[in-house]
């Protein structure tokens, strides 16, 4: 496995900074692109990946189960 260089890392910075300095209507849309990647991972976070007490224990007894479990922990 070849290991690169840190030469390579500041050419591949430094190509990537002149390439976004001079963008006009990129900088735009990379702008948008990023707001709409929070607001997509602020969705899911909420609304898809409800890992709450009640979704995923169903009676009481699991419940109480699961917090005891975790209030006194054996050591």
């Amino acid at each position: 496995m070849k290991v690169i260089s840190m030469m390579n890392f500041k050419k591949i910075y430094l190509l990537y900074q002149d390439g976004f300095k001079n963008l006009t209507i990129g900088r735009t849309l990379w702008k948008l692109i990023i707001i709409k990647l929070i607001v997509i991972l602020l969705f899911l976070n909420i609304f898809v990946y409800d890992k709450s007490i009640k979704s995923e224990y169903k009676n009481e007894n699991e419940k109480i189960e699961f917090v005891l479990k975790n209030l006194i922990k054996d050591n």
